[in-house]
């Protein structure tokens, strides 16, 4: 793959597993350093072994990112080691669904402090090295990608506090892209359908529960999602995708 990104500095959250881990090695292929953030370092340092092999500089920060300290110490070493931050992708999330009257309060707790205060604690500390990287880059645009869900687009039921999140992803990032919008900083957001990850894997019932309510689909695959990354990421300045909704094909 061309080298469209040759020169700049990524950080992408969740980077252990699925959407994640395929947007780092999409990222790194096109010639980014990037910062690998989760919480598990094991599978950190494997992706990172695998990126260096290929000549791609990466950095590993295991970090627990609803832990705002934690969030700001990883963007700040990003920028301390690699030397500047041009391209965020906030794409760590969990997806603990059920009825509303028997899911513990701990899930939906641990659902709005990754989907959301994660991505807050995260998308703050990394939002003046992301101006700087606007104003002084031969690119003269800097990214912040927010991987949303089509349940940031509607509404079902057992999914209330997941739709909460996501609704709340996409809608923070639609308001981010008309702050700084004129400082060169494009925020965008993907929502994809049913992808192949660990989100299903994450509570009992979840993949039968998807397949009750839509039936048997193909589900995309991580690097699909990441393909849409490289896109949004790679266009020129003048060029801001704001919002890309990516469904399976036989997802109704």
């Amino acid at each position: 793959m061309a080298e469209n990104l040759k020169g700049t500095v990524a950080l992408v959250t969740g980077a252990s597993s699925g959407i994640g881990r395929a947007t780092a090695t999409r990222l790194a292929g096109m010639g980014a350093s990037v910062t690998l953030v989760a919480r598990r370092a094991d599978r950190l340092e494997e992706l990172a072994g695998e990126l260096r092999a290929e000549g791609n500089p990466a950095l590993v920060i295991a970090a627990d990112l609803t832990n705002a300290d934690e969030a700001a110490a990883a963007v700040e070493r990003t920028v301390s080691e690699l030397g500047r931050l041009d391209t965020l992708v906030n794409a760590a999330g969990v997806m603990l669904n059920g009825p509303s009257e028997s899911s513990p309060l701990r899930e939906w707790d641990q659902m709005v402090d990754v989907n959301l205060r994660g991505l807050m604690y995260v998308t703050k500390a990394a939002l003046p090295h992301l101006l700087t990287a606007a104003q002084d880059s031969s690119r003269s645009v800097a990214d912040v990608v927010n991987i949303s869900s089509v349940a940031g687009r509607f509404a079902a039921p057992t999914v209330a506090l997941y739709n909460a999140t996501k609704f709340a992803v996409t809608g923070a990032t639609d308001a981010w892209r008309q702050e700084y919008t004129a400082r060169n900083v494009r925020f965008s957001v993907i929502e994809p359908g049913r992808t192949e990850s660990e989100l299903f894997s994450q509570k009992e019932n979840s993949e039968a529960d998807f397949t009750a309510a839509f039936g048997k689909v193909e589900a995309l695959h991580a690097e699909d999602i990441a393909d849409a990354v490289g896109y949004i990421v790679t266009n020129p300045r003048r060029v801001a995708i704001n919002e890309i909704v990516v469904r399976p094909t036989d997802q109704p």
